[in-house]
């Protein structure tokens, strides 16, 4: 993928590595927009000469407008980067849970479909383009105190194979982001063995650029969890994953 000279949007990059990911493309030389929530980052990002536009993925009435609003703005958008994401502790021993499982169902897997829904026509049209999903190395190796983050990205995972297919003849094609932990907001706290952001965005970007462009965005630190089930490894780590799961309340020790 050239990254010098396309039209970027990133749903969801207001923060973390979707933040990053836009100064990256940036640099780069591409025209980058930003989508998401956060009031302050928006104007932050504004600052810095992105394109900013307010978006609540679970919300088909927000999306459909960022879209129009996108597409006035940018008529040559080629790259739609969907990454909104929700990750929240649940013990699936108390019922309460699922509200937490329903929000993390609701942004992370229909939020990307209703971006990915909301774009395709634009893409398709140009006859050529990308969808950049992210999803993340607990798709293929599950941590369990987060068990409806893991279902939805496994969830887009699959979602991301089906729409290649569909879309193969169209010009427009899918990447596949897999992360693994990275150290951004939150994350450093769950793991301190997370990957430092700027290491890990400066081998996506190397990656992305490659001809042809890879389906998965494998960086190095993400391999054990991709193919552990191949390797032999899954049954180990997954018991070895679950030892977090004494950070749940009530569950110490």
């Amino acid at each position: 993928m050239d990254l010098s000279n396309r039209t970027v949007l990133i749903v969801g990059g207001t923060s973390g590595i979707g933040r990053e990911l836009a100064r990256r493309f940036a640099a780069a030389g591409s025209t980058v927009a930003v989508g998401g929530r956060s009031t302050e980052a928006l104007s932050e990002l504004a600052g810095e000469g992105f394109g900013t536009f307010s978006v609540d993925v679970t919300d088909g009435t927000s999306v459909a407008s960022v879209r129009d609003a996108v597409l006035a703005r940018y008529p040559e958008l080629d790259t739609v980067v969907t990454m909104s994401g929700l990750m929240l502790l649940e013990d699936l021993r108390d019922p309460a849970h699922f509200g937490a499982a329903e929000a993390t169902i609701d942004t992370n897997l229909v939020g990307t479909i209703r971006v990915i829904d909301a774009f395709t026509p634009h893409l398709v049209s140009r006859g050529a383009g990308t969808f950049i999903t992210v999803t993340s190395g607990i798709a293929f190796l599950p941590f369990p105190p987060m068990p409806s983050y893991a279902a939805s990205k496994a969830a887009v995972h699959a979602y991301s194979e089906a729409l290649r297919a569909q879309l193969a003849d169209s010009g427009v094609d899918v990447v596949e982001l897999v992360p693994p932990a990275v150290a951004t907001a939150g994350q450093e706290k769950v793991n301190p063995h997370a990957l430092p952001l700027d290491d890990f965005a400066t081998e996506v970007m190397h990656l992305l650029s490659a001809n042809p462009t890879p389906h998965e965005i494998l960086v190095k630190g993400v391999l054990m969890h991709r193919w552990a089930e191949r390797d032999g490894t899954y049954d180990d780590l997954v018991a070895q994953r679950s030892k977090a799961l004494a950070m749940l309340p009530g569950r110490e020790g």
